[in-house]
């Protein structure tokens, strides 16, 4: 997620800007972790799902919840643009969904929109329709611009979403959490800023209808390392450039047997575990919320491969599919898979 785009010496290199059973101990600053504990993917008393994500993460979480709109019920994405965006083109999804070089064709998103909906290939649009959304941009971005993440406000509108926008942040382009590593305006590796703001206090207001304080101490439940293998559509996570691994946060109650919420978090490019371990999931302020509010979260991982060297989530058709935004898409159905598995 480095700056700027046009530096990169290839095209895929430059999509990298599109996108630890334990209490650890606390320093000043930094949230209290839990450590991995292997194992697999249970089925839970699982009411609704939800999806966030940022950078190309963001863009995953949007294909989801609009290829599957009838299951998930609501989107928090960060510094991303709409459905579709890049139309399996590299250039476009370089120079129209970070850039604003090209125009993103918001007009002709929607119109793919309808048409795969009737042909069934997503889920039907009104479905869309009075579903919560929030959206997130920083003013210090300029890996996509604030004209591209504006078109992913208006093609949600469009579609009747609830849309709460905030772009009111000087934010870089970066994940926004309380446990931050990095500065508010900066973007830079982990892409973990701290802008003195509780963003996921927001979205998950806007996504839940309310949203109880965080547990800012010992977290109660469990972190699940888990193979990624066993849910992917080709039974090798690493051939769909995602990682042998994933994470799930399951909190106490949930794992009792009370109705919980299922929260799918993305992270961007160069955020996933090979990169830099746990940060994300430590760190994305998203466990302590999980813990008051009945929430589990599960994160999928991507990797790095020789089609995508930066980790991101396919979001331009780099595993060579056209199918990759809709229902049968490799990376989608994979995470699809975890969610059967983890709502029944």
């Amino acid at each position: 997620m480095k700056t700027p785009w046009k530096t990169a010496t290839t095209l895929a290199a430059a999509l990298l800007l599109v996108l630890s059973s334990g209490v650890a101990a606390r320093a000043a600053g930094t949230p209290y972790t839990k450590t991995p504990v292997y194992g697999s993917l249970g089925t839970y008393n699982v009411s609704r799902v939800y999806v966030t994500g940022v950078s190309s993460g963001g863009y995953m979480a949007t294909q989801l919840q609009v290829a599957y709109s009838a299951r998930i019920r609501g989107a928090a994405i960060f510094a991303a643009g709409p459905y579709y965006c890049a139309q399996n083109n590299v250039n476009q999804a370089l120079y129209g969904c970070g850039d604003n070089v090209y125009p993103t064709y918001l007009s002709t998103l929607e119109s793919y929109t309808r048409s795969w909906a009737s042909y069934g290939w997503i889920d039907g649009v009104s479905n869309l329709s009075g579903q919560p959304v929030y959206v997130y941009h920083g003013g210090s971005d300029n890996t996509v611009k604030k004209s591209v993440t504006d078109d992913l406000v208006r093609y949600y509108q469009d579609f009747g979403a609830s849309v709460r926008y905030d772009s009111g942040s000087v934010a870089g382009h970066a994940w926004v959490t309380p446990y931050g590593t990095v500065g508010c305006t900066s973007t830079a590796s982990p892409y973990l800023n701290d802008c003195g703001t509780d963003p996921q206090g927001a979205f998950l207001g806007k996504l839940l209808g309310s949203v109880s304080a965080p547990n800012t101490g010992p977290l109660g439940g469990t972190l699940v390392r888990f193979s990624q293998d066993t849910f992917a559509t080709n039974g090798w996570a690493n051939g769909l450039s995602m990682d042998s691994s994933g994470f799930a946060y399951v909190p106490s109650v949930c794992a009792a047997g009370q109705s919980c919420r299922l929260l799918v978090a993305l992270h961007g490019c160069l955020q996933g575990y090979a990169r830099i371990g746990t940060a994300f999931v430590d760190r994305a302020n998203l466990n302590q919320y999980a813990d008051t509010n009945n929430l589990i979260v599960l994160y999928p991982q991507a990797i790095s491969s020789g089609v995508n060297p930066n980790g991101c989530w396919d979001w331009w058709g780099y595993l060579g599919a056209t199918n990759y935004p809709i229902k049968g898409g490799a990376q989608v159905e994979t995470i699809m898979n975890m969610v059967r598995r983890l709502d029944g």
